[in-house]
């Protein structure tokens, strides 16, 4: 999905062989042993091409033959500076890792800073340019919203959430009496969701909007929704800040923990709510009713929200990697 988003933008895009090596059995790791032995390889090769004066990494496993053909061998004064980012809250095994090639690291939010001991700089989580145009009004409009009912928005990362795309689904009817829902479904349950529909009335459907993705618009959707239902990946610590907007989160729950660690800063500061998965079909419907009829509940969870935004973030990342890039001789 990276490399067609990448596309999409006219970057010129390469990819090279890597696979994981924690969780995986016995059985996959001389393969993907192996695997990462030919990503080493074929990224001094793209190094070579390339020439880069600075390097960036926002994590993966996919990241570490770069990051090891760039470093390991080096004559000193040669290697290529590096630039480590630290989406979520709290760095996977991944970045901990990378985080031994990083010459600097930046991190979304202060409390990334006691996982690292080299120089952290707190820059925030970067947005896209797209996400910052929106007003409430420009959003409402470019996805057929009006101002009569509340705006409820759902997503569940790239892919969907199945959990809660049918969760969404089963209180489907009761959602749409209290608000307009904009439900970003992911491909997997794409047709699945829109068989649903058939057993709406016509009010229901005018109510409802619902998309397997969104590229151009996504920033539409944040800025017009008044309430968001989602999983707690890390761009939550910077798109819902941004439009201080109040959040029912549900972590992922059958990942490592960083979900929920996310989902847990923004909650202590009263910006959310989390819910766990297994509980989405017996709550869901409430959590969104009371927050939805309690509009002095939304403003205080919007202001926390907002007071989080760091709308510079990429801007801060940028000038980090000019001026390692710059020192390189």
């Amino acid at each position: 999905m990276e490399a067609e988003l990448v596309k999409r933008e006219h970057i010129p895009f390469r990819s090279i062989p890597a696979a994981g090596l924690h969780g995986v059995g016995l059985r996959a790791l001389p393969r993907n042993l192996v695997q990462l032995t030919r990503g080493a390889f074929a990224a001094r090769r793209m190094i070579r091409d390339f020439r880069p004066d600075v390097l960036f990494f926002t994590g993966g496993y996919v990241a570490g033959p770069i990051a090891f053909a760039a470093r390991v061998p080096a004559p000193a004064g040669s290697r290529i500076p590096t630039l480590l980012y630290v989406p979520d809250i709290e760095p996977g095994l991944a970045l901990k890792s990378l985080a031994v090639f990083a010459d600097r690291i930046a991190v979304s939010a202060e409390e990334s800073q006691q996982y690292f001991r080299k120089k952290v700089v707190v820059t925030g989580y970067p947005l896209r340019g797209e996400l910052l145009k929106w007003t409430r009004t420009s959003g409402r409009e470019a996805l057929g919203l009006n101002d009569e009912l509340p705006v409820v928005l759902v997503m569940g990362g790239s892919k969907g959430a199945r959990s809660i795309n049918q969760a969404v689904v089963a209180n489907l009817p009761a959602l749409l009496r209290m608000a307009q829902v904009i439900h970003i479904t992911g491909q997997l349950d794409w047709e699945t969701v829109q068989k649903s529909t058939e057993a709406l009335t016509e009010v229901e459907r005018q109510r409802y909007h619902a998309f397997p993705y969104l590229h151009e618009t996504m920033g539409a959707a944040l800025a017009a929704a008044d309430l968001v239902v989602a999983r707690a990946g890390a761009s939550t610590l910077g798109e819902l800040p941004v439009n201080g907007l109040p959040a029912v989160l549900i972590p992922y729950p059958h990942a490592w923990r960083y979900q929920m660690v996310n989902a847990d800063h923004l909650a202590q500061r009263g910006a959310a709510i989390i819910l766990a998965d297994e509980l989405l079909p017996q709550e869901l419907l409430r959590v969104v009713t009371d927050l939805l009829e309690n509009p002095s509940k939304r403003r205080a969870m919007e202001a926390a929200m907002r007071s989080l935004r760091q709308p510079e973030a990429a801007q801060a990342i940028a000038d980090q990697l000019i001026e390692l890039g710059g020192k390189r001789p």
